[in-house]
Order: structure tokens, then sequence, then C-alpha cells
């Protein structure tokens, strides 16, 4: 593939319209953060989709995520954590997943008052399946770069986050 100079996005033209509206406004802040926000909402479409097609909610399909980080069996207490979320407020939603056969709970094996929460073959599925959509598509918008570029890609957002998770500075 050749130079940008061949490529042309819905980007251009809002950076185009602004650049003549707003004199100070750099073209590759704007384009950068405005391209950023459409590939995520891209993203976040995608992924709606393939939750409606896996019947599953959102907080659903995070909670089923957050066990399967931790090899698919974790206690309330460490997923709750993981979701940033207190621990009391985990158990409803572990309770509705258990209800659809997605997760079941086993006393643990060190301490019988502390429960192990554990995907079940149905709830990894459903899991898999609905992350597998938007891997898919990842790797549909990604996989035009080669993979010197994504490794780039990669380590400048880097750059850009580890900015944005410092707090920032009073002028």
């Amino acid at each position: 593939m050749g130079g940008t100079e061949e490529l042309h996005d819905r980007t251009d033209d809002h950076v185009k319209r602004w650049t003549g509206i707003l004199s100070d406004l750099d073209p590759d802040i704007e384009g950068a953060v405005t391209r950023m926000v459409r590939f995520v909402e891209h993203i976040k479409r995608v992924k709606d989709r393939s939750l409606v097609e896996y019947d599953l909610h959102r907080h659903e399909y995070d909670t089923l995520q957050a066990l399967g980080g931790r090899h698919g069996s974790a206690a309330p207490s460490e997923l709750a954590a993981d979701l940033g979320m207190p621990p009391n407020s985990v158990t409803g939603r572990l309770d509705a997943l258990e209800r659809r056969g997605f997760v079941r709970r086993t006393p643990s094996e060190t301490d019988r008052r502390r429960v192990r929460v554990e995907l079940t073959d149905e709830g990894r599925a459903a899991w898999l399946g609905a992350m597998g959509g938007v891997g898919h598509e990842e790797y549909r918008l990604l996989g035009g770069l080669t993979e010197d570029e994504r490794r780039t890609l990669s380590d400048l957002l880097r750059r850009v986050m580890v900015r944005a998770e410092q707090e920032p500075r009073n002028p």
C-alpha cells in the first residue's frame, strides 16, 4: 500500500472543515484524536452486535471476561476488584449468571466459608463467542498494517496513555 496521500477518510473532511474555522487547530492532533474516538466507537458497535448475537448484556460479558482473565476461576472479591466495583455488588451479577448456567459457585478447598466462581462450558462458549466477533474485527482492521506498523502504533498509543494516566499538572 502506498503513502497516506492515497487514502482519505471522513476524518480528513472533519479536519479540513475545522482547520478553516479554528486557526490554531493542530490538524495532526485533531486527526489522531478523532480517528481514535471513531475507532473505539466502531469497535463498540461491533461488540454490541456480538453481545446481541450471544444474548449477553454488557455487564454479563464484562463479568465473564473478568472470570476468563483469571483462567475461569476466581473468588467473588477478586472479580469485584477486577471490575472496579464493591464486593457485595458482584453478588447480583453472579446470581444471574449462575441462573443462566454460565457460572457455578463451589466451596473453597482451603476455607469452606468462601466460594470460588467458575466458568461453565456454556459461560465460556458465550464469552468466547461474543469476544470472537470483536477480535475478528480488530484483526480485520489492524491486519492492514504490517507487524512493525502494529508494534509502532501500540508503542505510540502506550506513550499517549502513560501521559493520560498521570495526574494533570495545574498550569
